[in-house]
Protein backbone atom coordinates (compact mmCIF):
# COMPACT_ATOMS: atom_id res chain seq x y z
CA UNK A 1 0.00 0.00 0.00
CA UNK A 2 1.22 3.42 -1.11
CA UNK A 3 1.26 5.94 1.72
CA UNK A 4 -0.23 9.00 1.27
CA UNK A 5 1.60 12.26 2.32
CA UNK A 6 0.18 14.05 5.67
CA UNK A 7 0.93 16.83 8.54
CA UNK A 8 2.17 14.56 10.31
CA UNK A 9 4.96 13.25 7.81
CA UNK A 10 5.62 16.52 6.76
CA UNK A 11 6.65 17.65 10.12
CA UNK A 12 8.59 14.77 10.52
CA UNK A 13 10.72 16.47 7.69
CA UNK A 14 10.23 19.83 8.43
CA UNK A 15 12.11 18.51 11.55
CA UNK A 16 14.79 16.38 9.85
CA UNK A 17 15.87 19.14 7.47
CA UNK A 18 16.09 21.62 10.52
CA UNK A 19 18.42 19.00 11.88
CA UNK A 20 20.20 18.60 8.58
CA UNK A 21 20.72 22.80 8.08
CA UNK A 22 22.35 22.13 11.62
CA UNK A 23 25.08 19.41 11.41
CA UNK A 24 25.51 20.34 7.71
CA UNK A 25 26.27 23.87 8.62
CA UNK A 26 28.76 25.47 6.75
CA UNK A 27 29.40 22.58 4.62
CA UNK A 28 29.35 23.46 0.47
CA UNK A 29 28.40 21.30 -1.90
CA UNK A 30 31.57 19.93 -3.64
CA UNK A 31 32.85 22.65 -6.93
CA UNK A 32 30.31 25.24 -5.46
CA UNK A 33 29.92 28.13 -3.32
CA UNK A 34 26.04 27.01 -2.29
CA UNK A 35 25.39 25.39 1.09
CA UNK A 36 25.05 21.58 1.42
CA UNK A 37 21.50 22.15 2.19
CA UNK A 38 20.78 22.43 -1.79
CA UNK A 39 22.20 18.80 -2.24
CA UNK A 40 19.85 17.70 0.10
CA UNK A 41 16.97 18.99 -1.26
CA UNK A 42 17.74 18.50 -4.25
CA UNK A 43 17.69 14.80 -3.49
CA UNK A 44 14.29 14.89 -1.49
CA UNK A 45 13.01 16.92 -4.72
CA UNK A 46 13.95 14.21 -6.73
CA UNK A 47 12.16 11.45 -4.59
CA UNK A 48 8.98 13.46 -4.12
CA UNK A 49 8.82 14.28 -7.92
CA UNK A 50 9.62 10.20 -8.37
CA UNK A 51 6.38 9.57 -5.65
CA UNK A 52 4.33 11.70 -7.85
CA UNK A 53 5.26 10.01 -10.91
CA UNK A 54 5.07 6.43 -9.52
CA UNK A 55 4.13 5.76 -5.50
CA UNK A 56 6.76 5.36 -3.56
CA UNK A 57 5.99 2.82 -0.71
CA UNK A 58 7.25 4.11 2.46
CA UNK A 59 8.27 7.85 0.89
CA UNK A 60 8.03 9.34 4.77
CA UNK A 61 11.21 6.97 5.08
CA UNK A 62 12.31 8.03 1.85
CA UNK A 63 11.89 11.91 2.35
CA UNK A 64 13.41 11.83 5.67
CA UNK A 65 16.47 9.63 4.16
CA UNK A 66 17.18 11.86 1.67
CA UNK A 67 17.06 14.87 4.12
CA UNK A 68 19.61 12.78 6.54
CA UNK A 69 21.11 10.79 4.09
CA UNK A 70 24.85 12.47 4.56
CA UNK A 71 24.75 12.86 8.47
CA UNK A 72 26.25 9.82 9.51
CA UNK A 73 29.12 9.60 6.15
CA UNK A 74 30.12 13.11 6.45
CA UNK A 75 29.06 14.34 10.08
CA UNK A 76 30.24 11.19 11.66
CA UNK A 77 26.12 11.76 13.71
CA UNK A 78 25.80 8.50 14.92
CA UNK A 79 23.35 5.72 14.26
CA UNK A 80 21.70 5.61 17.78
CA UNK A 81 21.18 9.43 17.77
CA UNK A 82 18.98 9.33 14.23
CA UNK A 83 17.38 5.99 15.89
CA UNK A 84 16.59 8.25 18.44
CA UNK A 85 15.39 11.37 16.83
CA UNK A 86 13.82 9.45 13.33
CA UNK A 87 13.63 5.68 14.60
CA UNK A 88 15.65 2.42 13.56
CA UNK A 89 14.15 2.44 9.92
CA UNK A 90 15.73 5.45 9.09
CA UNK A 91 19.00 5.44 11.05
CA UNK A 92 18.95 1.80 9.54
CA UNK A 93 18.56 4.01 6.33
CA UNK A 94 20.95 6.35 6.29
CA UNK A 95 23.80 3.35 7.65
CA UNK A 96 23.51 2.01 4.41
CA UNK A 97 23.26 4.75 2.07
CA UNK A 98 26.85 5.60 4.24
CA UNK A 99 30.22 4.48 2.73
CA UNK A 100 32.34 3.04 5.33
CA UNK A 101 35.25 4.62 6.10
CA UNK A 102 36.91 1.63 7.33
CA UNK A 103 37.41 0.28 3.64
CA UNK A 104 39.17 1.51 0.49
CA UNK A 105 37.38 4.19 -1.46
CA UNK A 106 37.31 0.74 -4.44
CA UNK A 107 35.40 -1.84 -1.84
CA UNK A 108 33.01 1.27 0.03
CA UNK A 109 30.38 1.68 -2.75
CA UNK A 110 30.00 -1.97 -3.59
CA UNK A 111 29.73 -2.22 -0.01
CA UNK A 112 27.29 0.49 0.36
CA UNK A 113 25.31 -1.35 -2.57
CA UNK A 114 25.46 -3.96 -1.06
CA UNK A 115 23.54 -2.86 2.58
CA UNK A 116 21.41 -0.79 0.73
CA UNK A 117 20.12 -3.48 -1.01
CA UNK A 118 18.98 -5.30 1.91
CA UNK A 119 17.00 -2.19 2.89
CA UNK A 120 13.12 -1.55 1.74
CA UNK A 121 13.33 -0.24 -1.47
CA UNK A 122 12.68 3.58 -0.61
CA UNK A 123 15.87 3.37 0.50
CA UNK A 124 17.33 2.12 -2.60
CA UNK A 125 14.89 5.31 -3.79
CA UNK A 126 17.24 7.60 -1.98
CA UNK A 127 20.90 6.19 -3.50
CA UNK A 128 18.71 6.58 -7.08
CA UNK A 129 18.01 10.12 -6.31
CA UNK A 130 21.63 11.45 -4.68
CA UNK A 131 23.24 9.89 -7.79
CA UNK A 132 20.43 12.18 -9.83
CA UNK A 133 21.37 14.94 -8.12
CA UNK A 134 24.89 14.19 -8.06
CA UNK A 135 25.02 14.05 -11.98
CA UNK A 136 25.16 18.27 -12.10
CA UNK A 137 28.14 19.80 -14.18
CA UNK A 138 31.42 18.41 -12.42
CA UNK A 139 33.82 20.33 -10.22
CA UNK A 140 35.72 22.11 -12.49
CA UNK A 141 38.80 20.57 -10.81
CA UNK A 142 38.09 17.23 -11.47
CA UNK A 143 40.81 15.49 -14.14
CA UNK A 144 38.68 13.39 -17.16
CA UNK A 145 39.62 10.48 -15.13
CA UNK A 146 37.43 11.41 -12.21
CA UNK A 147 34.60 12.26 -14.20
CA UNK A 148 34.74 9.08 -16.54
CA UNK A 149 35.01 7.13 -12.94
CA UNK A 150 32.01 8.59 -11.35
CA UNK A 151 29.77 8.61 -14.41
CA UNK A 152 30.76 4.73 -14.63
CA UNK A 153 29.96 4.29 -10.86
CA UNK A 154 26.66 5.95 -11.30
CA UNK A 155 26.03 2.73 -14.02
CA UNK A 156 27.10 0.36 -11.35
CA UNK A 157 24.54 2.35 -9.01
CA UNK A 158 21.53 1.68 -11.94
CA UNK A 159 22.40 -1.46 -12.56
CA UNK A 160 22.22 -2.93 -8.33
CA UNK A 161 19.09 -0.49 -7.87
CA UNK A 162 16.91 0.46 -10.92
CA UNK A 163 14.61 -2.37 -10.35
CA UNK A 164 13.46 -0.37 -7.37
CA UNK A 165 11.76 2.61 -9.30
CA UNK A 166 11.03 2.83 -13.00
CA UNK A 167 10.86 6.63 -12.96
CA UNK A 168 14.10 6.78 -11.32
CA UNK A 169 16.01 5.02 -12.75
CA UNK A 170 14.76 6.25 -16.44
CA UNK A 171 15.94 9.62 -14.64
CA UNK A 172 19.68 8.52 -13.95
CA UNK A 173 19.71 6.62 -17.34
CA UNK A 174 19.65 10.14 -18.64
CA UNK A 175 21.64 11.66 -16.67
CA UNK A 176 24.54 9.83 -16.94
CA UNK A 177 23.59 9.75 -20.90
CA UNK A 178 24.05 13.27 -20.95
CA UNK A 179 27.45 13.64 -18.08
CA UNK A 180 30.00 14.04 -19.78
CA UNK A 181 32.76 11.47 -20.08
Amino acid sequence: MTQQIDYAMQETWIKAWCYAAQVHGQQKFPGSDMPYLVHLGMVGMEILAAHAQEPIDGVGTAMQCAILHDAMEDQDIAHATLAADYGLAVADGVAALSKSPSLPKAEAMADSLRRIRQQPKAVWCVKLADRISNLQAPPHYWSAEKIGAYCEEAGVILAALGEAHGYLAQRLAAKIAAYPS
